[in-house]
């Protein structure tokens, strides 16, 4: 039996606008000539002529936050407590069999931007599709956000998981899911004009906000969930190991068995 693999993460690439201003990665590209002088430096004696094609080794300085690119958020990003009262768990504390399980996709690019999912659409969705939810299976969600990315309206595209619609899924073993926009929750911009309205604060951040009661981690940024069948593969996205931090960057993939081979 063989199987396909399908790239789920997007690229760490600069001026790229995947994120709202001031929050991107900054990468400094160096060159094989651009270090050749650093080659020289270390090894006394060495004349460049003696390099091949007198170049050094390309190296890249990267400065960003750990919410860039495809990632992995841990509890801690949501809260100091989880699970009631427990300290939150960090990125380099996440079990990592919480990041290699079977997966089904929720797929919700019907939705409009900004709409709030419910308990009755993640409902409605499984019982669509025919799957009943085990303990620890990945869930991911696939909106609107994902044809959007590299465009300008990216970071306020995508329907966003409520807080009903998250404990649904965490009060039935899940405890790590993941979405194809910049938020696990609306974007922003609509949830803003909700608290203006409304004076509700419990409506911001109202997903991420639900690891408090049960811990869980989410991908956000993630890519191409519309090559994935709704059931029947794995997902895999080890985070980056980062002591102490509320995220960690990933290389999510989709693992599907050919049956035919």
């Amino acid at each position: 039996m063989s199987h396909r693999i399908i790239d789920l993460s997007v690229p760490l690439e600069n001026e790229c606008p995947s994120n709202p201003k001031g929050y991107g990665p900054k990468i400094e590209y160096q060159s094989h000539k651009d270090t050749a002088d650093t080659v020289i430096s270390i090894f006394t004696g060495l004349k460049k002529s003696q390099l091949p094609d007198e170049e050094g080794w390309a190296m890249e300085h990267v400065k960003l936050t750990t919410h860039d690119g495809t990632h992995l958020d841990a509890p801690w990003h949501y809260s100091t407590k989880m699970d009631g009262n427990q300290r939150a768990i960090t990125i380099d504390e996440v079990p990592l069999e919480w990041c290699f399980q079977p997966a089904v996709k929720l797929d919700f690019r019907h939705l409009p931007d900004g709409y709030v999912a419910t308990a009755d659409d993640v409902r409605e969705e499984l019982e669509r599709i025919g799957h009943e939810l085990k303990p620890l299976e990945i869930v991911v969600v696939n909106t609107r956000a994902g044809f959007r990315y590299g465009q300008p309206d990216y970071s306020s595209s995508g329907a966003g998981m409520g807080r009903d619609a998250t404990l649904y899924l965490l009060e039935r073993g899940v405890r790590l899911t993941g979405i194809d926009s910049w938020y696990w929750d609306a974007p922003f911009i609509y949830t803003k004009k909700k608290f203006i309205q409304t004076g509700d604060a419990g409506l911001i951040w109202e997903g991420h906000r639900a690891g408090r009661t049960i811990g869980y981690c989410h991908l956000e940024k993630l890519h191409n969930l519309e090559q994935l069948p709704s059931q029947g593969f794995m997902i895999a996205c080890f985070p980056v190991k980062i002591r102490g931090a509320s995220a960690g960057w990933t290389r999510a993939v989709g693992i599907i068995e050919d049956q035919n081979v």
